[in-house]
């Protein structure tokens, strides 16, 4: 088996922005042992590895430290290629068999959309230690089974924001959703995400953290229909829209380099 690997851009409509992810195309299951290892070797914050089995695509997600449950950005990288590569017809909607149930891949125009669980938070919550490792005591703190979410004062708080990555790998969540609502045109709010527990400092742009913001800032500005930016260093659009427990994520992707592993 010399697995085809692909690096692509997503979340982006050019290269070297967004968020990177590595899909690995294999034509069976993998010994989960090798796929953590080949994930470290990519050090990007996600590698997804696809095989097709029982009428779907089984997918998996590997950050360089552990596996997840759910990621939205190498499932639309895996999505681009497979039409990309005629391994789907274009067009055509793709299901994904994963750790989060079925998730489905779509196109909409130029943009891909992706079927993801909602995942609000279920209430708010005192997190200790969490304004230390921010630097800046949140207006809001809530969590969802995932991630841990944070509305700061202003998108200037959350532009300039330094956290200490030692104290929040501390704190018992895959990450730290920081959020403010945007002061940019053409966006209903900006974020950032901190994942040090999983071996991630900062992730570039995060879907997954999505089905968490969408229905928070969905809820506070009363739309169904939302664009978020995550100004991270490369920055990233998502667009998101809510469908009751589901949520629409929408973006794009840039093939940046494909090749073959050997080992």
């Amino acid at each position: 088996m010399c697995p085809e690997l692909h690096q692509i851009d997503a979340f982006t409509g050019a290269p070297f922005c967004g968020n990177t992810a590595a899909v690995c195309i294999m034509d069976r299951p993998a010994d989960p042992v090798w796929m953590q290892k080949v994930a470290g070797e990519m050090n990007h914050s996600e590698t997804a590895f696809l095989y097709y089995g029982s009428g779907n695509w089984n997918l998996r997600w590997f950050t360089p430290a552990c596996e997840v449950d759910l990621c939205g950005h190498a499932t639309l990288a895996s999505a681009f290629i497979l039409w990309t590569t005629g391994r789907e017809k274009p067009g055509s909607a793709i299901a994904f068999e994963t750790r989060s149930g079925t998730l489905t891949a779509r196109k909409d125009g130029d943009w891909i959309t992706l079927d993801f669980p909602a995942e609000p938070i279920t209430s708010g919550v005192s997190v200790p230690g969490l304004d230390r490792a921010l630097g800046i005591s949140p207006v809001f703190v809530g969590r969802n089974r995932f991630d841990i979410l944070a509305e700061l004062p202003s998108a200037a708080d959350l532009c300039t924001l330094e956290p200490d990555m030692a104290a929040l790998a501390t704190i018992p969540a895959r990450g730290i959703i920081v959020t403010a609502v945007s002061d940019l045109p053409h966006f209903d709010f900006v974020s950032r995400f901190f994942a040090p527990s999983v071996g991630v400092l900062e992730d570039p742009v995060t879907g997954s953290a999505h089905c968490c913001l969408g229905p928070y800032w969905g809820e506070k500005l009363k739309k169904t229909e939302l664009c978020g930016f995550q100004c991270s260093a490369r920055g990233g659009t998502v667009r998101v829209t809510l469908r009751g427990d589901r949520v629409i994520l929408g973006g794009h992707a840039v093939h940046i380099s494909s090749g073959q592993l050997l080992v």
